[in-house]
């Protein structure tokens, strides 16, 4: 009796560690689903490494869009159907303002998301110049930058005053022209201190900043140039506070600004990487980043709100460059690093916050004209917070209570680049030129019109109406993308879907930059 009873007893003990040891085993396997990561960092990448096929073909591609767009007498031509165009732009007050680039598939040259290109296509440099150049693509883009910034050079000829647009958009929508034969005029725009522009004359400085870093060890008096007009036009844009969009009421229909907070604490980032001086940091952490940084409010990245790409560049300094700040710059540096991860958290689509913009395939979608803008930023952003992480051996952050680790960012970038060049239902590249099936009816006036066709202002709208496909290629251009639905009309009368814009093309080059290899993140652009 005693025997057994001992003997029933043990049983009941093993019953109970068993049902323990199944419980314990039901909560780690919880645990590490909802981490999905080790607690140990991925190893720091090396130099780069062997160049991955289909991004550094895409990137290939994307970089040609530019030599597209280029406005001036060209120089080693490589696109057969373009030649000097605009050689007069800024005469009548004495400006060589013939360089730049034309904004998307008309003829206009307007500052402010230009200046953004510049500025893209420097921080893709900064970040990814040695992948680029395992596709020999360095070098592309930093003639294609410094084609825009010996612009901006020129359109700035005094301290308060900034030429932010040549041509006028009326006048000129109601051309289909190629380029090369305007005889328009094209008249010139201008921010002052009575007509002031803080966002375009800010994101101007932010483009002179973050150029002055590409340039500085390559040309060192052209790099001070630039870093002397940046400090100029940041100073006149914080003294002289306005919206140009309220200066110059005609811009509100074509590239409208919501704000100016954003660029003028975007400015003041760049401008604290390109010279170590603290009051910058000041400037973006005390009084002005309280009133404009909007901390732990996930925002898109685009050409008129530069938040989330202000939050990812101050927090490299928290992952690299900590030292010999002060404890109230760390504090409000952290606030900007905090909500950079909260924009992380929004694009994962496994996270507890992950937005509900996007289609049915997975591609972030804000808006349906030129829907492939916010894709395409966003995924530049969290290749670069994957590539701040990995290089700063930090393994994961935490959305809610789930964690997630660099590699899940680069596969979300990857995503949407893949969407972009194919990985769609459409089976379509977005991306002009790349893969077998493209857009063929490109809203772009030079690409429409023969390069040898007599035409002038009015009888070339032919070629807008013709049902022929482009008999140009504007070859790396990305187009506005799909609606919603993940349907795309290929009609050279659908601006909405079909226009490239010269800003896109510094996305996606950023975009596939960050993902034709993998390298160390470079830890001070100073």
């Amino acid at each position: 009796m005693g025997e057994k009873s001992r003997s029933r007893g043990w049983c009941g003990w093993i019953i109970v560690l068993i049902v323990l040891a199944v419980v314990v085993a039901a909560v780690v396997l919880t645990i590490k689903k909802k981490s999905k990561h080790s607690d140990e960092a991925a190893p720091v990448p090396g130099p780069p490494g062997a160049p991955i096929k289909k991004y550094g073909d895409a990137l290939q591609i994307a970089m040609q869009f530019f030599d597209v767009q280029k406005s001036g007498k060209l120089v080693d031509n490589k696109i057969t159907w373009r030649g000097d165009s605009a050689l007069k732009d800024g005469s009548e007050e004495d400006l060589d303002l013939s360089k730049g680039m034309y904004d998307a598939g008309d003829h206009v040259k307007f500052g402010f998301p230009l200046a953004y290109t510049a500025t893209m296509l420097s921080w893709a440099i900064l970040e990814y110049g040695d992948q680029m150049d395992t596709v020999k693509q360095l070098e592309p883009a930093k003639d294609s930058l410094k084609w825009i910034t010996d612009y901006l050079i020129n359109a700035h000829p005094s301290a308060n005053v900034l030429y932010v647009q040549v041509g006028d958009p009326e006048s000129d929508h109601k051309c289909w022209e190629r380029p090369e034969v305007m005889t328009e005029k094209r008249p010139l725009t201008q921010v002052n201190t009575s007509s002031p522009g803080t966002d375009v004359a800010a994101e101007t400085a932010a483009a002179m900043a973050s150029a002055s870093l590409v340039f500085k060890k390559i040309d060192s008096k052209y790099s001070s140039t630039l870093l002397t007009h940046a400090k100029q036009l940041f100073t006149f844009a914080d003294k002289y506070r306005g919206s140009y969009s309220e200066s110059i009421p005609d811009v509100q229909t074509y590239y409208n600004s919501t704000g100016y907070g954003d660029e003028l604490l975007w400015a003041a980032s760049w401008l604290y990487h390109a010279t170590k001086d603290q009051t910058y940091l000041q400037y973006v952490t005390e009084q002005n980043g309280k009133s404009y940084a909007k901390w732990g409010s996930p925002t898109w990245f685009s050409w008129d709100n530069k938040l989330a790409g202000t939050q990812v560049l101050l927090s490299r300094i928290i992952f690299f460059d900590t030292k010999g700040l002060s404890d109230s710059s760390q504090s409000g540096i952290q606030m900007y690093k905090m909500t950079a991860e909260a924009v992380m958290c929004g694009l994962l689509p496994d996270s507890p916050t992950a937005t509900t913009s996007r289609t049915d395939d997975g591609l972030i979608l804000v808006s349906e004209w030129n829907s492939l803008q916010h894709p395409v930023a966003s995924a530049f952003l969290a290749a670069l917070y994957s590539d701040y992480m990995l290089t700063s051996r930090t393994a994961h952050f935490s959305c809610g209570s789930n964690s997630f680790s660099p590699a899940d960012l680069r596969k979300f970038a990857q995503s949407q680049a893949d969407y972009v060049l194919g990985s769609n239902p459409l089976k379509m590249s977005f991306l002009v030129g790349y893969g077998n099936k493209y857009p063929q009816y490109v809203h772009h006036r030079g690409a429409s019109i023969p390069a040898n066709a007599k035409t002038g202002c009015t009888d070339g709208f032919k070629w807008l109406n013709s049902t022929d496909p482009n008999p140009n290629v504007a070859i790396g251009g990305l187009v506005g993308g799909p609606f919603k639905n993940e349907t795309y009309i290929d009609s050279r009368n659908n601006s909405m879907q079909g226009e490239p814009t010269t800003y896109n093309g510094a996305l996606i080059v950023g975009l596939l930059s960050s993902l034709v290899t993998t390298s160390s993140a470079v830890q001070s652009f100073y």
